[in-house]
């Protein structure tokens, strides 16, 4: 590992790779996450793996090896622990004698190459390779599947004999290390989600990684039992209830970070169906920045939750980045001299210096008795996790109409839609328009993998031209991605937002007092300058951060 975390980041300002303040920034992110220099500089945006290849090359003399055109064979692989591995993301992929390539996402990891020499008895030799290349070998190497076929095998015995009942859950009974394997292998490849349901005749488990689902793994049918009873055990529901939708959380240790799960179960006709929602702190940047606000709608966004009181709302579907964007702004405005206050259900991330409230329905604690109690206790900001029901938001109006910041989400298609939804709810146009001072809708979309990014050029009758309103004769450049090892050859890496902000005007408070529909809304503000966020996608694609197909998967609602 390097000695001095700015010694890498002045060979990429010496490089004219990186800018001195960009490297601030990176320093700075890095002390509250915890990841390596390199790792943070590539979320950020400001190198690739590409720019950090080459220059490790050049000033450390290692060379680079392409690991997506080899094959590593398992023989080498098992000369270290597949532990040891995942700790330093290295993997062995040749072997002459005494001397063991090693390839390194980190060739500098000093501590690394030493262990590994102990362990294996060999002289190594580093060479860089990219890190979804060394993460991908290292699945396929030390044998997830693999592992995860044994345990159902020895688990179709165990039920044979009937011992399965009686045997206690230890760490290597088949049961335990099937669902050890799903959730490491889920945390390894970025998952959100891990989907596992029961089909007629077999048990499906598939993914969630960028917002899109892909199937894992299919197991027998008759594991399902088995693995549904192992996951309610570890989230600590009850077993024995298999009628009724139950929820309950894990906490798992991975990859050296705490980790949450958020279980829910589902019966269905074919039997339960189980979701877990990962939670990794590491992997949230709670930086208003990064978040993918285009510049104008940043400002307008920064002059709404600077106010002293009033409304904001955040909307979207679920698994639309609301919570990250909430919670984002919160860390903007969260200072000492300001008391902040949350009621979430459930309260996903801690954040230093804010009082957040857990939703608690079995004791008689929901949101709108939670936002109660909360004005009571002397709040400048208050976010309420969802506005759910009429009770609730007729409190949180309230409370924007006296003096208190409030933030809250809603489930709209669009801006306009909110206004118009809350009074569908039964609020009073005229505490609507009074209280509301802007709407944020948004969506996310998937980022072009920056190692395989390619430009091309579309087809005169492309639906991409059609979707951008751009004739077959005008000249155009877009970007997508072809397919690598570090995104598993998707062409996609990561997720940003595409939004739209919604201020209210004297004519939107005056449109939404006079019950106008949202599309009479939309139309006012868009007048005022408002851009959709079709047309914040469409320039976030004509600008190579995303796809047009991408955009018009998630925003392809039919308007300008």
């Amino acid at each position: 590992m390097l000695n001095n975390c700015k010694h890498l980041g002045e060979f990429l300002i010496e490089a004219g790779i990186l800018r001195q303040e960009q490297l601030e920034k990176a320093v700075s992110v890095q002390k509250k996450t915890g990841e390596r220099l390199e790792k943070v500089l590539i979320n950020l945006g400001y190198i690739t793996e590409s720019n950090m290849i080459e220059v490790m090359e050049v000033q450390f003399g290692v060379p680079y090896v392409d690991m997506a055109a080899m094959e590593v064979s398992r023989e080498i692989a098992a000369t270290i622990p597949s532990s040891l591995a995942e700790r330093y993301q290295v993997i062995p992929i040749k072997k002459d004698g005494r001397k063991l390539t090693l390839a390194m996402v980190d060739p500098t990891n000093f501590f690394a190459i030493d262990d590994v020499r102990m362990v294996s008895g060999c002289e190594i030799e580093p060479v860089i390779a990219a890190e979804g290349a060394i993460i991908q070998a290292i699945n396929q190497s030390y044998g997830v599947q693999e592992l995860v076929e044994k345990a159902v095998n020895k688990l179709k015995v165990e039920e044979a004999s009937g011992s399965i009942a009686e045997a206690p859950l230890t760490d290597d009974a088949p049961v335990v290390s099937i669902v050890n394997s799903i959730i490491s292998q889920a945390i390894k490849e970025r998952a959100s989600d891990i989907h596992i349901e029961p089909q007629e005749k077999s048990l499906r488990v598939r993914f969630r990684v960028d917002g899109v689902l892909r199937e894992v793994v299919t197991f027998p049918r008759h594991t399902h039992a088995a693995i549904i009873s192992r996951i309610k055990i570890m989230s600590e529901m009850d077993i024995a209830e298999k009628r009724l939708p139950q929820d309950g959380r894990i906490k798992v240790h991975e990859s050296g970070r705490d980790i949450d799960l958020r279980v829910s179960t589902l019966p269905t006709i074919t039997g339960e169906k189980v979701v877990l929602r990962i939670l990794d702190k590491k992997s949230i940047i709670l930086d208003i920045q990064g978040l993918g606000f285009a510049s104008g709608n940043l400002t307008l966004y920064r002059r709404l939750y600077s106010q002293a009181y009033g409304m904001l709302l955040i909307t979207g579907p679920t698994g639309s980045g609301k919570t990250t964007t909430l919670y984002s702004t919160l860390t903007q405005i969260s200072i000492p001299s300001k008391n902040v206050i949350t009621v979430e259900d459930p309260v996903e991330y801690r954040l230093d210096g804010v009082n957040q409230v857990q939703v608690n329905h079995k004791a008689g604690l929901n949101f709108a008795n939670g936002l109660r109690s909360i004005l009571r206790q002397d709040p400048n900001v208050v976010m309420v996790g969802e506005i759910r029901d009429t009770e609730t938001a007729d409190i949180a109006i309230r409370a924007a109409l006296t003096g208190h910041l409030v933030f809250s989400t809603l489930h709209t298609n669009d801006a306009p839609g909110a206004a118009t939804r809350l009074i569908d709810m039964g609020i009073e146009p005229f505490l609507v328009a009074s209280s509301l001072l802007g709407i944020v809708a948004q969506r996310l979309v998937r980022v072009i993998c920056p190692e395989c990014k390619q430009q091309y050029v579309p087809e005169a009758d492309s639906p991409e031209r059609q979707f951008l309103g751009v004739d077959s004769v005008r000249e155009i450049v877009l970007y997508r991605g072809t397919g690598c090892s570090r995104c598993s050859h998707t062409g996609y890496f990561g997720r940003m937002a595409i939004q739209e902000v919604m201020t209210v005007s004297p004519a939107v408070r005056e449109a939404i007092n006079q019950r106008v529909s949202s599309d009479v809304l939309a139309t006012i503000a868009i007048g005022e300058g408002m851009k959709t966020m079709r047309q914040d996608g469409n320039a976030k694609a004509r600008n190579g951060f995303t796809t047009v197909s991408e955009v018009m998967r998630v925003a392809c609602d039919g308007t300008g």
